[in-house]
Protein backbone atom coordinates (compact mmCIF):
# COMPACT_ATOMS: atom_id res chain seq x y z
CA UNK A 1 0.00 0.00 0.00
CA UNK A 2 1.63 3.11 -1.31
CA UNK A 3 1.07 6.64 1.28
CA UNK A 4 0.62 9.62 0.26
CA UNK A 5 0.47 12.90 1.99
CA UNK A 6 -1.02 15.84 0.01
CA UNK A 7 -0.90 19.48 1.40
CA UNK A 8 -3.70 21.73 0.53
CA UNK A 9 -4.09 24.69 2.75
CA UNK A 10 -5.91 26.76 1.26
CA UNK A 11 -9.63 27.21 -0.29
CA UNK A 12 -12.42 25.16 -1.72
CA UNK A 13 -11.57 26.29 -5.37
CA UNK A 14 -7.68 24.97 -4.78
CA UNK A 15 -8.69 21.60 -3.50
CA UNK A 16 -10.89 20.74 -6.56
CA UNK A 17 -7.95 21.10 -8.85
CA UNK A 18 -6.16 18.77 -6.66
CA UNK A 19 -9.11 16.19 -6.13
CA UNK A 20 -8.16 15.63 -9.71
CA UNK A 21 -4.82 14.40 -8.42
CA UNK A 22 -6.46 12.02 -6.20
CA UNK A 23 -8.88 10.67 -8.42
CA UNK A 24 -6.04 10.06 -10.56
CA UNK A 25 -4.29 8.61 -7.76
CA UNK A 26 -7.37 6.19 -6.72
CA UNK A 27 -7.79 5.05 -10.29
CA UNK A 28 -3.81 4.00 -10.50
CA UNK A 29 -3.65 2.24 -7.09
CA UNK A 30 -7.04 1.99 -5.69
CA UNK A 31 -5.04 0.48 -2.67
CA UNK A 32 -3.18 3.83 -1.68
CA UNK A 33 -3.72 5.84 1.78
CA UNK A 34 -3.93 9.30 1.37
CA UNK A 35 -3.58 11.65 4.02
CA UNK A 36 -4.33 15.81 3.29
CA UNK A 37 -3.22 18.33 5.41
CA UNK A 38 -5.86 20.99 4.90
CA UNK A 39 -6.67 24.39 5.72
CA UNK A 40 -9.77 25.50 8.43
CA UNK A 41 -11.79 26.93 5.40
CA UNK A 42 -11.82 23.80 2.70
CA UNK A 43 -11.45 21.16 6.21
CA UNK A 44 -15.29 20.47 5.91
CA UNK A 45 -15.38 19.85 2.20
CA UNK A 46 -12.45 17.68 1.85
CA UNK A 47 -13.89 15.36 4.59
CA UNK A 48 -16.80 14.41 2.62
CA UNK A 49 -14.81 12.96 -0.13
CA UNK A 50 -14.71 9.17 0.80
CA UNK A 51 -11.58 8.56 -1.57
CA UNK A 52 -9.58 10.51 0.97
CA UNK A 53 -8.29 8.07 4.36
CA UNK A 54 -7.51 11.48 6.92
CA UNK A 55 -7.89 14.73 6.57
CA UNK A 56 -5.37 17.17 9.17
CA UNK A 57 -5.96 20.70 9.90
CA UNK A 58 -2.81 23.09 9.50
CA UNK A 59 -3.54 25.44 12.19
CA UNK A 60 -1.61 29.19 12.33
CA UNK A 61 0.54 29.45 15.41
CA UNK A 62 4.22 28.26 15.44
CA UNK A 63 2.97 25.91 18.66
CA UNK A 64 0.76 24.33 16.19
CA UNK A 65 2.86 23.55 13.61
CA UNK A 66 5.62 22.07 15.61
CA UNK A 67 2.90 19.85 17.23
CA UNK A 68 1.33 18.74 13.52
CA UNK A 69 5.44 18.19 12.82
CA UNK A 70 5.74 15.92 15.79
CA UNK A 71 2.77 14.33 14.61
CA UNK A 72 3.30 13.46 11.60
CA UNK A 73 7.25 12.63 11.96
CA UNK A 74 5.68 9.07 13.49
CA UNK A 75 4.75 8.06 9.89
CA UNK A 76 6.74 7.08 6.82
CA UNK A 77 5.20 8.76 3.35
CA UNK A 78 6.05 7.22 0.52
CA UNK A 79 4.84 9.97 -1.65
CA UNK A 80 4.65 13.83 -0.47
CA UNK A 81 2.87 16.45 -2.97
CA UNK A 82 3.30 20.11 -1.79
CA UNK A 83 0.33 21.05 -3.80
CA UNK A 84 -0.57 24.51 -2.24
CA UNK A 85 3.03 25.39 -3.38
CA UNK A 86 3.13 27.20 0.12
CA UNK A 87 6.22 27.61 2.49
CA UNK A 88 4.76 26.76 5.64
CA UNK A 89 3.80 23.64 3.55
CA UNK A 90 7.40 23.44 2.64
CA UNK A 91 9.25 23.48 5.80
CA UNK A 92 6.63 21.18 7.26
CA UNK A 93 7.50 18.39 4.72
CA UNK A 94 11.04 18.81 5.29
CA UNK A 95 11.05 17.41 8.77
CA UNK A 96 9.07 14.32 7.94
CA UNK A 97 10.17 10.91 6.44
CA UNK A 98 9.47 10.27 2.89
CA UNK A 99 10.51 8.63 -0.35
CA UNK A 100 9.67 10.93 -2.79
CA UNK A 101 8.56 14.65 -2.98
CA UNK A 102 7.19 16.63 -5.53
CA UNK A 103 6.16 20.44 -6.18
CA UNK A 104 4.10 21.88 -8.59
CA UNK A 105 5.58 23.09 -11.87
CA UNK A 106 4.64 27.09 -11.47
CA UNK A 107 5.56 28.25 -14.54
CA UNK A 108 2.97 30.80 -15.47
CA UNK A 109 2.35 29.80 -19.16
CA UNK A 110 1.72 25.98 -18.19
CA UNK A 111 -1.83 25.82 -16.87
CA UNK A 112 -2.70 23.69 -13.76
CA UNK A 113 -4.04 20.78 -15.42
CA UNK A 114 -0.87 20.83 -17.10
CA UNK A 115 1.10 20.93 -14.03
CA UNK A 116 -0.90 18.01 -12.40
CA UNK A 117 -0.60 15.83 -15.53
CA UNK A 118 3.19 16.69 -14.69
CA UNK A 119 2.81 15.52 -10.85
CA UNK A 120 1.33 12.04 -12.07
CA UNK A 121 3.92 11.37 -14.44
CA UNK A 122 6.39 11.74 -11.57
CA UNK A 123 4.53 9.55 -10.07
CA UNK A 124 4.50 6.83 -12.94
CA UNK A 125 0.89 7.16 -13.23
CA UNK A 126 -1.38 7.96 -15.82
CA UNK A 127 -3.77 10.49 -16.52
CA UNK A 128 -7.34 10.01 -18.19
CA UNK A 129 -9.97 12.18 -19.06
CA UNK A 130 -12.59 10.64 -16.74
CA UNK A 131 -10.70 11.54 -13.93
CA UNK A 132 -11.85 14.98 -14.02
CA UNK A 133 -15.15 14.22 -13.22
CA UNK A 134 -14.13 14.55 -9.18
CA UNK A 135 -17.65 14.71 -8.39
CA UNK A 136 -18.96 11.48 -9.10
CA UNK A 137 -21.47 9.40 -6.61
CA UNK A 138 -22.08 12.22 -4.15
CA UNK A 139 -23.73 10.59 -1.38
CA UNK A 140 -24.54 14.38 -0.01
CA UNK A 141 -28.38 15.26 -0.59
CA UNK A 142 -30.28 18.68 -0.62
CA UNK A 143 -32.78 19.46 1.71
CA UNK A 144 -35.33 19.99 -0.82
CA UNK A 145 -36.39 17.77 -4.02
CA UNK A 146 -35.74 20.44 -6.98
CA UNK A 147 -37.53 18.53 -9.87
CA UNK A 148 -38.01 20.82 -12.27
CA UNK A 149 -35.14 22.07 -14.58
CA UNK A 150 -33.66 25.22 -13.26
CA UNK A 151 -30.73 27.05 -13.78
CA UNK A 152 -28.84 29.14 -11.44
CA UNK A 153 -27.65 32.43 -10.57
CA UNK A 154 -24.97 32.59 -8.09
CA UNK A 155 -24.84 36.20 -6.68
CA UNK A 156 -22.24 36.46 -4.59
CA UNK A 157 -20.31 39.61 -3.12
CA UNK A 158 -18.36 39.26 -6.79
CA UNK A 159 -21.49 41.18 -8.17
CA UNK A 160 -21.08 44.14 -5.82
CA UNK A 161 -18.42 46.53 -5.78
CA UNK A 162 -17.58 47.47 -2.21
CA UNK A 163 -17.78 43.98 -1.53
CA UNK A 164 -15.08 43.09 -4.16
CA UNK A 165 -11.43 44.21 -5.14
CA UNK A 166 -12.17 47.75 -6.14
CA UNK A 167 -9.62 47.93 -8.88
CA UNK A 168 -12.15 45.01 -11.08
CA UNK A 169 -14.68 46.46 -13.65
CA UNK A 170 -18.35 47.70 -12.24
CA UNK A 171 -20.73 44.99 -12.60
CA UNK A 172 -22.53 45.96 -9.90
CA UNK A 173 -26.57 46.08 -11.31
CA UNK A 174 -29.41 48.93 -10.47
CA UNK A 175 -32.41 47.26 -8.77
CA UNK A 176 -34.48 47.75 -11.79
CA UNK A 177 -31.62 46.07 -13.84
CA UNK A 178 -31.54 43.27 -12.02
CA UNK A 179 -35.47 42.62 -11.55
CA UNK A 180 -35.66 42.97 -15.89
CA UNK A 181 -32.42 40.54 -16.49
CA UNK A 182 -34.74 37.80 -13.98
CA UNK A 183 -37.41 38.21 -15.61
CA UNK A 184 -36.25 37.93 -18.83
CA UNK A 185 -34.42 34.78 -17.80
CA UNK A 186 -37.42 33.24 -16.83
CA UNK A 187 -39.36 34.05 -20.24
CA UNK A 188 -36.59 32.77 -22.47
CA UNK A 189 -35.39 29.37 -21.21
CA UNK A 190 -38.86 28.59 -19.51
CA UNK A 191 -37.27 27.17 -16.45
CA UNK A 192 -37.42 28.04 -13.00
CA UNK A 193 -34.75 30.47 -11.57
CA UNK A 194 -32.58 29.48 -8.38
CA UNK A 195 -30.57 32.38 -6.76
CA UNK A 196 -27.86 31.47 -4.28
CA UNK A 197 -25.55 34.29 -2.37
CA UNK A 198 -21.99 34.20 -0.87
CA UNK A 199 -21.29 34.18 2.77
CA UNK A 200 -22.98 37.47 2.93
CA UNK A 201 -26.70 38.41 1.24
CA UNK A 202 -26.04 41.25 -1.33
CA UNK A 203 -28.64 44.24 -0.20
CA UNK A 204 -29.76 44.67 -3.25
CA UNK A 205 -31.04 40.77 -3.72
CA UNK A 206 -32.59 41.06 0.09
CA UNK A 207 -34.31 44.52 -1.81
CA UNK A 208 -35.87 42.32 -4.40
CA UNK A 209 -36.88 39.64 -1.85
CA UNK A 210 -38.87 42.42 0.11
CA UNK A 211 -41.06 43.93 -2.92
CA UNK A 212 -41.89 39.70 -3.49
CA UNK A 213 -40.60 36.70 -6.44
CA UNK A 214 -42.02 35.39 -8.99
CA UNK A 215 -42.75 31.90 -8.15
CA UNK A 216 -40.85 30.04 -10.51
CA UNK A 217 -38.14 31.62 -7.98
CA UNK A 218 -36.52 30.35 -5.26
CA UNK A 219 -33.42 32.29 -3.04
CA UNK A 220 -31.09 30.40 -0.90
CA UNK A 221 -28.75 32.58 1.50
CA UNK A 222 -25.44 31.70 2.70
CA UNK A 223 -25.78 27.53 1.89
CA UNK A 224 -23.42 25.24 2.94
CA UNK A 225 -20.76 24.58 0.33
CA UNK A 226 -21.79 20.78 0.01
CA UNK A 227 -25.30 22.25 -0.72
CA UNK A 228 -24.52 24.59 -2.94
CA UNK A 229 -22.79 21.62 -4.94
CA UNK A 230 -25.58 19.43 -5.08
CA UNK A 231 -27.49 22.39 -6.42
CA UNK A 232 -25.02 23.05 -8.96
CA UNK A 233 -25.02 19.50 -10.02
CA UNK A 234 -28.67 19.51 -10.43
CA UNK A 235 -28.78 22.87 -12.43
CA UNK A 236 -29.20 23.22 -16.43
CA UNK A 237 -26.75 26.46 -16.04
CA UNK A 238 -24.77 28.20 -13.92
CA UNK A 239 -24.54 31.16 -14.53
CA UNK A 240 -21.58 33.33 -11.95
CA UNK A 241 -18.53 34.92 -11.70
CA UNK A 242 -15.19 32.59 -11.30
CA UNK A 243 -14.80 31.01 -8.04
CA UNK A 244 -15.33 27.21 -6.42
CA UNK A 245 -18.57 27.35 -8.00
CA UNK A 246 -16.87 27.70 -11.49
CA UNK A 247 -15.03 24.38 -11.03
CA UNK A 248 -17.75 22.34 -9.40
CA UNK A 249 -20.04 23.14 -12.76
CA UNK A 250 -17.20 21.90 -14.62
CA UNK A 251 -16.75 18.79 -12.44
CA UNK A 252 -20.11 18.05 -13.27
CA UNK A 253 -20.30 18.68 -16.83
CA UNK A 254 -22.76 21.41 -16.32
CA UNK A 255 -23.02 24.23 -18.57
CA UNK A 256 -21.70 27.67 -17.16
CA UNK A 257 -20.96 31.38 -18.17
CA UNK A 258 -18.50 32.49 -16.12
CA UNK A 259 -18.17 36.41 -15.51
CA UNK A 260 -14.42 37.04 -15.59
CA UNK A 261 -12.23 40.38 -15.55
CA UNK A 262 -10.62 40.69 -18.73
CA UNK A 263 -7.33 42.39 -17.88
CA UNK A 264 -6.76 38.57 -15.97
CA UNK A 265 -8.17 36.18 -18.43
CA UNK A 266 -4.21 35.03 -18.79
CA UNK A 267 -4.49 34.14 -15.18
CA UNK A 268 -8.19 32.59 -15.33
CA UNK A 269 -7.55 30.53 -18.53
CA UNK A 270 -4.51 28.58 -16.07
CA UNK A 271 -7.26 27.78 -13.95
CA UNK A 272 -10.27 26.96 -16.71
CA UNK A 273 -8.23 25.21 -19.56
CA UNK A 274 -9.24 21.65 -18.75
CA UNK A 275 -13.35 23.15 -17.97
CA UNK A 276 -15.86 21.33 -20.21
CA UNK A 277 -19.52 22.60 -21.33
CA UNK A 278 -17.70 26.26 -20.52
CA UNK A 279 -18.47 29.83 -21.47
CA UNK A 280 -16.35 32.77 -20.56
CA UNK A 281 -17.46 36.35 -21.00
CA UNK A 282 -15.89 39.35 -19.55
CA UNK A 283 -16.65 41.84 -16.41
CA UNK A 284 -18.43 45.06 -17.68
CA UNK A 285 -21.17 47.49 -17.16
CA UNK A 286 -24.06 45.50 -15.89
CA UNK A 287 -26.74 46.61 -18.93
CA UNK A 288 -24.01 45.30 -21.60
CA UNK A 289 -23.16 41.99 -19.15
CA UNK A 290 -26.84 40.66 -18.81
CA UNK A 291 -27.22 41.31 -22.74
CA UNK A 292 -23.98 38.63 -23.05
CA UNK A 293 -25.28 36.68 -20.98
CA UNK A 294 -28.43 35.96 -22.84
CA UNK A 295 -27.07 35.60 -26.04
CA UNK A 296 -25.36 32.40 -24.60
CA UNK A 297 -28.32 30.82 -23.38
Amino acid sequence: MTSYLIFRTDRIGDFLLTIILINSIKRNDPNSNITVISSKKNYHFIRSFKIINDVIILKKSLFDKIKLIHKLRSNYYDKIIVHDAKNRSSIISFFLKYGLKIKPNNDLNISYIDSIKEIISKLKLDFIESDLNTLKNRDHNFVEDLNEDFILLHFDEKWIYDDYISGYTYIEPLKDELISFINLLLTLTNKRLVITTGIRSPNILDDIINIGLNSRIKVYKKLDFLDLEILISKSKLLISCHGSVSHVAAAHQIKQIDIIEEKKSNFYSKWTSHFRNYNSIHRKSFDQLSLDIIKLL
